[in-house]
């Protein structure tokens, strides 16, 4: 029998929280999956912890990642990207919830007209706030394609690593790059949409992210070097592979040079102007957007703040 589904788990270092998601995937309606752990490296007792579930459910295997993938969960996604044996993809982080229909709905939404892949929502949880699930139904939302690109890249469309689940054959070769620690999934998504996948969106909740300060997010909103860099370095290779399709808009250019302002340590805003290729008197309109710009949003909040 073909398997539906592979979830890829990336896991390191989180004994104490992964088995309740384990559980969450253990309740899935839709059962025809595997759930490929990878552990990339990590020094407590997630083997230990895990082995009654290894032992009594054989659709859970536990790898651990191969010197030959970066450290890190691009690493460790390629990894099972490569050894998956599902119809369908999907990454699942190892310390969140899933919702019991999440495998069901995602499946709903792709095949409902052979789309690349199906996006749904997700919504974040503290340690005390216990989740209660309600019985969904499919609500369709947008079709998605390159047309959508600019959703995407400012957020508007949100496209985190788990709220995707993907056909395998639609992927195809295309990889997570593994020199990314932070934006990663925003750059591979944006890639795989630029050469022509097209997918659905649902209005759907179906993923519970949980919130704490170990997670790269909360690194990265804490100025942590190597998630900033990594951050800096998926913009620039956005803006190289977007020039490169032709889909590299005014607005994506407008909205990234904004960006850049966060990250004037690495000259960000004077290498998306070299990869973008813009002319001289384009140069020059960009630099003056640039530098006025600081001035102008402290324009817009004393504004805000006196009719709001």
């Amino acid at each position: 029998m073909t398997i539906g589904v592979s979830i890829i788990l990336a896991t390191y270092n989180r004994a104490h929280l992964i088995l309740e998601t384990l559980a969450s995937i253990q309740n899935q309606t839709y059962t025809n999956w595997e759930c490929l752990i990878i552990d990339d490296g990590g020094t407590d007792a997630t083997f230990e912890i895990l082995q009654p579930h290894l032992l009594s459910d054989s659709r859970f295997s536990y790898q651990k990642r191969p010197s030959s993938y970066f450290k890190g969960l691009p690493g460790c996604r390629n990894f099972g990207l490569d050894i998956a044996s599902g119809e369908t993809l999907i990454f699942f982080d190892d310390d969140d919830i899933v919702h019991p229909q999440n495998l069901e709905l995602a499946l709903q939404g792709i095949n409902s007209n052979s789309f690349d892949f199906c996006l749904y929502q997700k919504q974040s949880f503290s340690e005390n706030h216990k989740l209660q699930f309600k019985n969904e139904v499919l609500q369709s939302g947008q079709e998605i394609n390159h047309t959508d690109l600019e959703q995407v890249i400012t957020n508007s469309l949100p496209m985190a690593s788990c709220t995707v689940l993907w056909r395998k054959q639609s992927v195809g070769s295309q990889r997570f790059n593994e020199q990314l620690l932070y934006a990663e999934e925003w750059e591979f998504y944006t890639r795989l949409i630029a050469n022509g996948l097209k997918g659905i969106s649902i209005n759907n909740t179906l993923y519970f992210n949980r919130k704490h300060p170990q997670s790269n997010t909360a690194e990265y909103y804490t100025n942590d070097p190597i998630r900033r860099a990594s951050k800096k370095t998926a913009i620039e290779l956005m803006v190289q592979n977007l020039y490169a399709k032709g889909y590299l808009s005014q607005p994506i250019v407008r909205y990234l040079i904004q960006l850049s302002l966060q990250f004037k340590e690495f000259n960000l805003f004077e290498r998306i102007l070299i990869l973008a290729n813009v002319s001289t008197v384009e140069k020059w309109k960009w630099t003056i957007f640039y530098q006025t710009l600081p001035f102008r949003l402290k324009v817009n909040r004393f504004l805000k703040a006196i009719f709001k």
